[in-house]
């Protein structure tokens, strides 16, 4: 509990931007005091830093959403770790399993080969996320969370044309169509995780290139994003019980739940509809691709506007309802067409409150150890329901699905509720802060916390304000 008589520094103590004598430039002492940057500067920025992480990154895991196609099982990893060779590496690895297991000759091992490819592809996420958030204020991290994650909706709208084409090669080599599938996909992921490894740099105190004048800018704004102290940059077991013991990460957790299960939920009742219509397979493979463009568009609108807004919340509840309406309509006797309707708002909804959720915890977590151990259990434990999702569209449910979409609308529900508490219990916080430390300085106090001390407390501090 905050002391009333404490005086709270101001968050605009601090501009970006401007020299500090006392700043740690992650561990580089080279670097030369930040310069002061036009908001046009900043923007030229950013595009430059965008254009060498962004591609990659997005290529990585559109291949890495494209080779989940037999069992979903995840297995949790904690991101924390240099990024070099830690991205490139395991996108390396899972390319080389999807590779074998083209030749795989019976069930139980294609499910061991899955099992493995699960333990490669694990990371990926967790780490990429945690990896941009070293990178980007928090109130730019979302566009670039949509980003990446858009390759996935992309990876749902082509994914079945590019087996279906692939499907041709069956015979060659003595190998079925489906070995091929998994061969050449296995090969393209290998090869884009050895170009991860020439283009991807850990942090921005080591990018080469960046100048050093462009480097001490990113290095500064990171450090004091939203707090006047900036983070601590040790690590210690304290950080992982304040993660761990943190109400916030659990209540995530029940919100990254609610819009996971959606979004893999849809992949298994989508061809029944587009099936029912009596189409050739090359119209059904073509059939797929117009609900994922829209989720696409959907998912870089959300998420520049809420960047732009600098708020998560309203966009993770239009993307809940998004999917209410279109499990509802799925759910019911509607006919195949009216429920093909229905699916445009399941995925884009989805797919779109998906970087929100990601970003909205990355922003509200303060200390990059603590963020970093939030942040994997958040998706770790959160994934379980994409799990579940897997299990529960059986097939003597056709054509309606009733447990698959009340399931479904259950997680739904639970977001519908988690999010809104999450938002009252953040709107309390900041405003006591604001509220205490009006009181301090009306009454001309100093804080009673060293900058050390504040660190410490990362978004406990009483100058952290969460982002709504």
């Amino acid at each position: 509990m905050l002391d009333k008589k404490t005086s709270i520094p101001s968050v605009d103590e601090k501009r970006v931007g401007t020299p500090s004598d006392d700043i740690d430039f992650g561990g580089d002492s080279t670097l030369p005091p930040p310069p002061t940057l036009t908001l046009e500067q900043q923007k030229k920025l950013w595009r430059k830093v965008d254009l060498r992480l962004m591609p990659i990154l997005a290529l990585m895991y559109l291949l890495s959403f494209m080779d989940r196609a037999i069992l979903y099982i995840r297995v949790p990893r904690e991101p924390r770790v240099e990024t070099l060779p830690w991205l490139p590496g395991i996108t390396v690895a899972w390319g080389i399993v999807m590779t074998l297991m083209g030749l795989v000759k019976n069930y139980p091992q294609l499910v061991g080969a899955r099992v493995c490819l699960g333990v490669a592809e694990a990371g990926l996420f967790p780490g990429v996320v945690y990896y941009l958030t070293l990178w980007y204020p928090r109130h730019e991290l979302q566009f670039r969370v949509g980003i990446f994650y858009g390759s996935a909706s992309l990876a749902g709208a082509f994914s079945g044309l590019l087996a279906y084409g692939i499907g041709f090669m069956s015979g060659t080599g003595g190998l079925l169509g489906w070995s091929w599938i998994f061969i050449l996909e296995g090969i393209l992921t290998a090869l884009v995780g050895i170009l991860a490894f020439f283009v991807l740099v850990d942090f921005p105190a080591t990018a080469t290139f960046l100048t050093l004048e462009e480097r001490s800018f990113i290095v500064h704004t990171k450090k004091y994003d939203n707090s006047s102290v900036g983070e601590e940059e040790h690590f210690e077991m304290r950080h992982l019980w304040a993660a761990v013991s943190d109400w916030q990460v659990w209540v995530h957790v029940l919100a990254y739940m609610s819009v996971v299960g959606p979004v893999y939920g849809i992949t298994l009742f989508l061809p029944t509809i587009i099936n029912s219509f009596g189409h050739t397979p090359a119209i059904s493979q073509l059939l797929t691709v117009p609900p994922y463009v829209f989720a696409t568009i959907c998912v870089y609108t959300f998420a520049y506007y809420s960047d732009k807004t600098k708020m998560r919340s309203p966009f993770i509840l239009l993307g809940l309802f998004f999917c209410l309406f279109g499990f509802s309509i799925n759910i019911s006797n509607a006919s195949n067409g009216v429920k093909y309707f229905g699916t445009f708002f399941a995925v884009s909804g989805g797919y779109a409150a998906f970087p929100g959720i990601v970003a909205w915890l990355g922003n509200n977590l303060s200390g990059q150890y603590k963020r970093g151990i939030g942040m994997a259990i958040h998706i770790g434990v959160g994934n379980f329901s994409g799990a579940i999702a897997a299990n529960i569209y059986r097939s003597k449910d056709t054509p309606r699905f009733l447990v698959g979409h009340g399931v479904e609308l259950m997680f739904v529900g639970i977001g519908l509720i988690v999010v809104p508490i999450l938002i009252v219990s953040y709107i309390r916080i900041n405003k006591k802060r604001d509220a205490i430390q009006q009181e301090a300085l009306d009454r001309g106090e100093t804080s009673k916390f060293t900058k050390q001390q504040l660190r410490a407390l990362g978004d406990r501090a009483p100058d952290f304000r969460y982002t709504l």
